[in-house]
């Protein structure tokens, strides 16, 4: 086991297998110790999510109960600021130290959207960052981006773990073609999301009446 640490953001609205699926591959392709679920609590690129922050932590923490790989990190929760990435890496950075591997990982649609992120060009100098190639998406047909990455990128995963940050890993890693949206309206639609999510999320989406469970 390594003591680089990877970490996945996201709104979690709710979490679903996908992102546990990600999250445990991660894990076992650098042999972490563990990777970090980052409940966003005000995403400034996204809608405000649908439930509360303390539901949507509540459930990662239910979704990852028995994987020991797996943690909670509620530190953008604590926070009544937007929850821009940079702030996080270095509170993450600053915990850690300057020398440990930290690894952001963030699907490749969220990749090519980086430009639009705060003070974006300052990620790579305080992590690596690992994109999940997702069906759907085509890293080359973004020439900008492109562009940027050819100065950091490498093609083998060990390459995460022998500096600190400042390198890019483009990896495919199993589909799962499950969304958080699709989750919500099949809930509210009154359809079951069994085996898109951990049974401990569904049962608590039942008990709270969220995301407008009608049973």
């Amino acid at each position: 086991m390594t003591d680089a640490v990877a970490f996945m953001g996201g709104t979690f609205d709710p979490i679903h297998n996908g992102h546990l699926r990600t999250a445990l591959e991660i894990r076992e392709l650098l042999a972490l110790r563990e990777v970090r679920l980052v409940p966003c609590h005000r995403p400034p690129h996204r809608e405000t999510p649908g439930c509360s922050s303390q539901h949507r932590l509540r459930m990662v923490e239910l979704a990852v109960t028995d994987e020991p790989g797996l943690r909670v990190d509620g530190r953008e929760l604590r926070s009544p600021e937007p929850s821009y990435t940079v702030a996080t890496l270095k509170s993450l950075r600053a915990e850690l130290g300057d020398e440990r591997p930290l690894i952001m990982v963030l699907g490749m649609d969220s990749f090519l959207g980086l430009p639009t992120w705060h003070r974006w060009q300052e990620l790579i100098t305080l992590a690596h960052m690992l994109v999940v190639q997702r069906p759907g998406w085509r890293f080359a047909d973004n020439e900008p981006m492109a562009r940027w990455v050819r100065d950091y990128q490498v093609t083998r995963p060990e390459a995460l773990l022998e500096a600190p940050g400042g390198r890019v890993l483009i990896h495919g890693l199993t589909p799962l073609g499950i969304s958080a949206t699709q989750v919500r309206e099949r809930i509210a639609a009154g359809g079951s999301p069994r085996f898109l999510i951990p049974d401990a999320v569904w049962n608590y989406i039942r008990e709270q009446g969220l995301y407008n469970v009608k049973f």
